[in-house]
């Protein structure tokens, strides 16, 4: 929490006093005593967060290949190739388990 100096508009900053905590301002004398407990909380709205890969409906008709899962070992995995950086980086392969209980994802 910010709080500005009535008189001069700069930042005040928290001090010790001799008897409490109090605002004081660093270019001219005003001082500020602190008698109870200052809290301010704000918690930001959090954005929508789109799945980039396209949710559970990108991964319907998609082939399978022998690719080990590094969670369950199981011998195969679901794949699909993405150009996620520029277009001369190679594309990005994501995989996604074919054990049903697994369902483990990866990128290569």
């Amino acid at each position: 929490m910010l709080l500005f100096c009535p008189t001069c508009g700069n930042v005040l900053i928290v001090e010790e006093g001799q008897k409490c905590y109090r605002f004081a301002c660093n270019t001219c004398p005003y001082i500020h005593n602190i008698t109870r407990k200052v809290t301010n909380r704000k918690y930001p709205k959090l954005k929508e967060v789109d799945d980039v890969l396209g949710g559970a409906a990108a991964w319907e008709n998609v082939d399978s290949t022998p690719e080990t899962c590094p969670k369950c070992e199981h011998p195969r995995a679901y794949f699909m190739q993405i150009q996620t950086r520029s277009a001369d980086e190679p594309m990005t392969t994501f995989y996604k388990c074919c054990n049903q209980q697994c369902g483990h994802r990866w990128r290569d």
